[in-house]
């Protein structure tokens, strides 16, 4: 079945009622305007972002394209920040993406830009890799809202966290491994739709959730999480790894930017949905909810915390602009249904140990395309959402949290306790990598230097999480104290470099489990978690087991995998006392159903 010709899709975008956008909680300015009002002239987003339309010479923006790519392919610690944005209509061109680079359609419906070409990220050479190459370290970057019809034989996307597909329609194959078998560790897909076969490779994790597949999806490494996906294969773990939910519990998709059928930009603010499977661009979808883009403030790196602050009091809604942000002091978010959408992968950093975003227990806040990193003096948290000790029911408008990234250490020697705290009831956690860092520029990584003892605490009741990537902090990664919570993939490496076993020891053993749910909680479940190790100091250090969680018959965990990956020593079992050692060589441990 054919969807809606693009005009048609574009109105429906358009025309949603204002009594539908009260009831959303948004304004009913949310609307579009009457057809007879004006376009509204093009937004200034400053020098590091790219808009073209279809009457553009294909050789400028190839050529911005390629040299886009040239300034970031190596740039892994670097301060660029990049959007390359596309009005509708058909392009003709090959868009490799390097680091802090996104490549994005300005249609109502994916199908309304037409890339015709690539858009895709290679891998990087690798001597530790038998293929001598990997894309182990291809993050923050990301394609979205847009069809690809390769010219290649496949649409190659060989990445790892922090990169991910949303709202694209590949319109082929997609790969999604470097080649020849080298080294990928995980990613993201959502809202997306595959008509050819999904080459997995050599990918070891990875989260497709509320898309479509057209075709098979091969191979598998440790563990596949499908969740809502059309055409997914079924339930397997271990063998084959796949983890597969017929459909999402509760879902709301990211904020994007497009331009309207008069040329005006716009936000849209897809609706809450539940039970779900496939895309949300599908044939019939409802009208979706949009905000004029003149209720955002278009911030820049250059503007303060205070004038952010300010306008965010006013009542305005935030679009960050690509760059990086040095914050004296948190950004607060204190008004319901604000919007703060990052463009090109902006970075927020506070400088002066504060948090970097505060968001208070209000309904229908949405956070989404931003990397959040540690300064240089310890934050106790660096993202809190809601308050302690708050109850207040959120669910039929949630705050949510997409694309949204952690860093300790890395281009600062940055510290931070904890990355992110969410208090909120029924938050939405849609894939976040939380960092602490293995590697980075000269004196920012060691033990003693980015200091983070854990990823993600959830205290709110009703939480639910779908892709929850959680590494390397010196505690636990992450802690669940909230009742009725959900995870949805969960992925993990503990940290590389306890210097002993002394100073890695927690309260209930030898190291600190990743995933620990809170002795009082009654209620949990989690699908598709690898937890993996290597302890690369050459000292013999042991983790006695990958979760720790109460047993108890409400809490309750498929298809779990504990690793080893390298190095020295590992982890003893995979969930509390169940599961083998997984010590001293390469070796996996799985536990299919827990208790």
């Amino acid at each position: 079945m054919r969807s809606p010709d693009p005009s048609r899709r574009r109105f429906l975008t358009l025309t949603a009622s204002a009594a539908s956008l009260t009831a959303l909680g948004l304004p009913a300015g949310a609307a579009a305007a009457s057809p007879a009002a004006r376009p509204a002239r093009e937004p200034d987003f400053g020098p590091n972002v790219f808009v073209y339309d279809p009457g553009t010479p294909v050789e400028e923006i190839q050529s911005t394209l390629d040299r886009l790519f040239t300034a970031q392919e190596r740039n892994e610690m670097g301060f660029d920040r990049y959007a390359v944005l596309f009005k509708p209509g058909r392009y003709e061109v090959d868009a490799r993406l390097g680091y802090y680079t996104t490549v994005a359609g300005l249609g109502a419906h994916p199908d309304d830009v037409e890339i015709h070409g690539a858009v895709r990220v290679v891998g990087q050479p690798d001597p530790n890799s038998p293929a001598g190459i990997s894309a182990l370290t291809n993050f923050w970057r990301s394609a979205e809202n847009l069809a690809v019809t390769p010219t290649d034989w496949s649409n190659q996307w060989a990445v790892s966290q922090a990169s991910p597909m949303r709202r694209v329609h590949v319109k082929g194959v997609l790969w999604l491994e470097p080649g020849n078998g080298g080294y990928s560790s995980g990613g993201y897909i959502a809202d997306s739709k595959v008509d050819g076969i999904t080459i997995n490779g050599s990918q070891q994790q990875w989260l497709t959730r509320d898309s479509e597949l057209g075709g098979e999806w091969t191979n598998g490494v440790w563990n596949q999480v499908f969740s809502g996906v059309i055409g997914a294969p079924a339930q397997g773990f271990p063998d084959p790894p796949y983890t597969t939910l017929p459909t999402s519990p509760v879902t709301r998709e990211k904020p994007y930017l497009f331009v309207d059928a008069r040329g005006a930009w716009r936000v849209a603010v897809p609706r809450l949905r539940r039970n779900t499977a496939g895309t949300t661009w599908a044939t019939g979808g409802a009208p979706v909810p949009s905000l004029p883009l003149s209720a955002f403030f278009l911030a820049r790196p250059t503007d303060s915390a205070k004038r952010i602050n300010a306008e965010l009091a006013r009542g305005r809604h935030l679009l960050l602009t690509p760059g990086v942000y040095h914050l004296d002091r948190a950004l607060r978010v204190r008004r319901p249904n604000t919007v703060v959408l990052g463009l090109g992968m902006p970075s927020l950093v506070p400088d002066r140990g504060d948090a970097a975003l505060r968001i208070e227990d209000v309904d229908g806040v949405r956070i989404a395309g931003v990397l959040v990193d540690a300064g240089p003096v310890e934050s106790p948290v660096l993202v809190e959402v809601g308050t302690r000790h708050c109850h207040r029911s959120h669910a039929t408008n949630p705050i949510s949290l997409q694309d949204v990234f952690f860093r300790i250490g890395g281009p600062y020697a940055g510290r931070a306790v904890t990355s992110l705290v969410v208090h909120s009831r029924h938050t939405l956690i849609d894939n976040i990598w939380a960092w602490r860092g293995d590697h980075g520029r000269a004196g920012t990584i060691g033990w003693t230097v980015n200091t983070a003892a854990t990823g993600v605490i959830v205290n709110g009741d009703d939480v639910t999480a779908y892709g929850l990537f959680v590494e390397h902090y010196q505690r636990w990664q992450t802690i669940w104290n909230g009742e009725r919570g959900r995870t949805v993939f969960y992925q993990s490496e503990l940290p590389y470099d306890p210097p002993s076993q002394a100073a890695w020891r927690s309260p209930t053993g030898n190291g600190w489990a990743s995933y620990k749910v809170a002795d009082h909680v009654r209620t949990h479940e989690a699908w598709g978690l690898g937890v993996y190790s290597y302890f690369n100091q050459g000292v013999d250090i042991r983790c006695d087991r990958g979760i720790e969680a109460p047993r108890r018959a409400g809490v309750r965990f498929h298809d779990a995998i504990t690793v080893f990956l390298d190095g020295s020593g590992g982890i003893e079992r995979t969930i509390n006392d169940v599961g083998m050692p997984v010590v001293g060589s390469y070796g996996t441990s799985t536990v299919i159903s827990y208790p």
